[in-house]
């Protein structure tokens, strides 16, 4: 299986959407993905295979500092290093912009990704209770210096 990452575009949105759709209970619109991409301060990358959107994360960067939108991979294609190879491409869009940190918001039970996120340098620093409205869970706030 290979993989390719290339920098979201415009032809990625429908497939950006609806791997997020597949992924999340609260996803994101179609407007809301064109919104990102059109914004000079966001960057978004896709992994694909075989011709397939299997995977993306984004950033917004505001005054050097960053923030994980999404990190998101297809259920068949999870646990094998697409995630980790996400975030390696945001936290190298990070340095190279010259930004201080990023933060990012998970659900406190979605242990994988917290495990995934601590290998990467990132730290609890807080929680944000009740902060998703499907179910009111809880979520940390995870933050990586740069």
């Amino acid at each position: 299986m290979t993989i390719f990452y290339e920098t979201m575009q415009a032809k990625h949105i429908d497939a950006v959407a609806e791997l997020d759709k597949q992924c999340f209970t609260l996803s994101w619109s179609r407007a809301l993905f064109e919104s990102e991409l059109n914004s000079s301060n966001t960057f978004y990358i896709v992994a694909i295979c075989e011709e397939k959107i299997v995977g993306y994360c984004g950033i917004q960067a505001v005054a050097g500092e960053g923030s994980i939108t999404n990190v998101c991979v297809l259920h068949g294609y999870r646990n094998k290093g697409i995630a980790s190879s996400l975030l390696e491409k945001i936290i190298s869009y990070g340095k190279e912009t010259n930004l201080e940190f990023i933060t990012l918001e998970v659900r406190e039970s979605n242990i994988n990704a917290i495990k995934l996120y601590e290998k990467f340098g990132f730290e609890k620093v807080g929680a944000r209770k009740n902060y998703y409205s499907d179910n009111k869970e809880t979520a940390i706030l995870m933050t990586k210096q740069l």
